[in-house]
């Protein structure tokens, strides 16, 4: 119950910064916005883990594969793409297109077992049910 509550509130939190930042980008530029963005976050993250945590900063040298410590170069991409998707096409329009991408792309790592995700069989009622998250987005672009 926790797990799909704390995903709603993922969902709920994602399409406000969204909005936030684009509207921050309108005033400010791409660049300047997504940076001040990622800024904020970072200080965030480095409270929450003085106060909280405290592992060994070293620690982060010991993560394998290596290329997983890409994650935070990926957040800045995912910053600027949503602020220029959401900027073109509207909240609503830019997150319904978002969400079906994460659940294709999602289910394509468990379908292939990539990135150290247990591999997962086939399932036809989940292709369904992409089948008609995408026929939402088509009916609700009319």
């Amino acid at each position: 119950m926790w797990g799909i509550l704390i995903a709603l509130l993922s969902g709920a939190l994602m399409s406000v910064q969204g909005v936030f930042n684009t509207e921050m980008t309108k005033q400010t530029s791409l660049w300047l916005s997504s940076a001040f963005v990622q800024l904020t976050a970072l200080l965030v993250c480095i409270l929450a883990w003085l106060f909280t945590d405290r592992t060994n900063v070293t620690e982060l040298l010991l993560v394998e594969p290596k290329y997983m410590l890409l994650s935070g170069v990926i957040g800045a991409f995912i910053t600027i793409t949503v602020v220029k998707a959401m900027g073109s096409l509207g909240p609503a329009r830019a997150a319904m297109l978002i969400v079906v991408a994460q659940l294709i792309v999602a289910y394509g790592i468990e379908l292939l077992g990539l990135f150290g995700v247990e591999k997962q069989p086939l399932e036809w009622r989940k292709i369904f049910g992409m089948l008609l998250a995408v026929i939402g987005i088509v009916i609700f672009k009319w």
